[in-house]
């Protein structure tokens, strides 16, 4: 629990996070090499030079290494896995489900555990994300539309099969899509990462939230376009927020653009773990403030109640959970271990 320093308390859910295993027997090619190698760029540019990870460990930090760096050290309440299977690249998948269960099972009270489709799986997969659902629960997916399968370099959401799959997961329950839109990462296509079908599905799709990861970056623009029309939209801010620290010029601007157009109910805190630990995002996050200029400029301000919202309150609406519940819930679990 993170608490300012006149002892107000935040409830925080990292809303984008993943128990990834890149360690060299796992990867299948040069393709998997490469997208290590591209998350760990990130990383080291984008992190305080104390915060930057041994490479060995960035590969395959495993479970209790993520569950110290969110709940012991770091200030999270609760997380959300999402998965990335990108099983071309590795021999038992990048970041599955099933991987993710295991830190459910660390963590019952504290994780959303994420599920995923690809719509080029056909009929068979439309079975298996309805077993996925009966077996863990899920009320929501992580979509990589850039993923590679065979001789296909990704899918558009507007692909009829892409529809198949979200009329099912509507019929599911499974009601937040969570949508990777954001930088390309080495050998993914650019093109397969934007953000304009998600202005199509979101108009058909009224009963499912589309939570737009990293906020379509470095498609700002037309990110804020459609999301300020689809009442739908939200924007996931893992990767724009540690340009906090490396470009904080950078930072101000997108974060300005975000409460302008979407405001601060549609804004969802992610750490992206393991790229970044959560910790030294919430501490620059609480720590920030609009500069003068802007907040006239733009009539927008980032105040103690946006950031309550961004860091835990809004995921908490979309995903149904009662914050002072929870608490309770995670403070009688915590009691009990120390007991034991």
């Amino acid at each position: 629990m993170y608490r300012t320093k006149s002892g107000e308390e935040i409830f925080i859910i990292d809303g984008h996070t993943h128990n990834w295993n890149a360690a060299k027997d796992n990867i299948k090619n040069i393709h998997g090499q490469q997208f290590i190698d591209c998350f760990y760029g990130y990383h080291t540019v984008l992190s305080p030079k104390d915060q930057v990870w041994p490479k060995e460990k960035f590969d395959h930090y495993g479970t209790e290494q993520m569950y110290q760096d969110l709940f012991v050290d770091g200030p999270d309440d609760m997380a959300i896995l999402q998965c990335t299977y990108l099983t071309d690249f590795y021999k038992n998948g990048f970041n599955t489900i099933e991987q993710n269960a295991e830190m459910k099972n660390r963590a019952p009270d504290r994780i959303i555990l994420n599920g995923a489709f690809d719509p080029r799986d056909g009929e068979a997969g439309l079975d298996a994300l309805e077993a996925m659902a009966a077996k863990y629960k899920i009320k929501g997916v992580k979509l990589y539309t850039a993923e590679w399968r065979g001789d296909s370099r990704g899918y558009k959401l507007t692909d009829p099969w892409a529809y198949r799959y979200l009329e099912k997961a509507q019929k599911l329950g499974i009601k937040n899509i969570h949508v990777h839109k954001g930088p390309t990462i080495i050998p993914l296509d650019r093109d397969a990462f934007d953000v304009a079908d998600i202005d199509h599905v979101a108009t058909d799709f009224q009963g499912l939230n589309f939570i737009v990861e990293h906020c379509g970056l470095p498609r700002l623009d037309d990110f804020c376009w459609i999301a300020v029309q689809e009442t739908n939209v939200y924007g996931g801010l893992a990767v724009a927020l540690p340009f906090i620290h490396a470009r904080r010029d950078y930072f101000t601007n997108v974060i300005s653009e975000l409460l302008f157009w979407l405001g601060e109910d549609k804004l969802l805190f992610g750490s992206d773990y393991g790229i970044w630990t959560p910790r030294w995002l919430v501490e620059q996050f609480m720590a920030f403030e609009l500069p003068d200029e802007v907040k006239q400029a733009k009539g927008v301000d980032l105040t103690l109640q946006a950031k309550k919202k961004i860091l835990g309150l809004n995921a908490a609406r979309l995903y149904d959970i009662d914050v002072d519940a929870q608490k309770q819930k995670i403070a009688a679990s915590s009691s009990e271990k120390v007991a034991a």
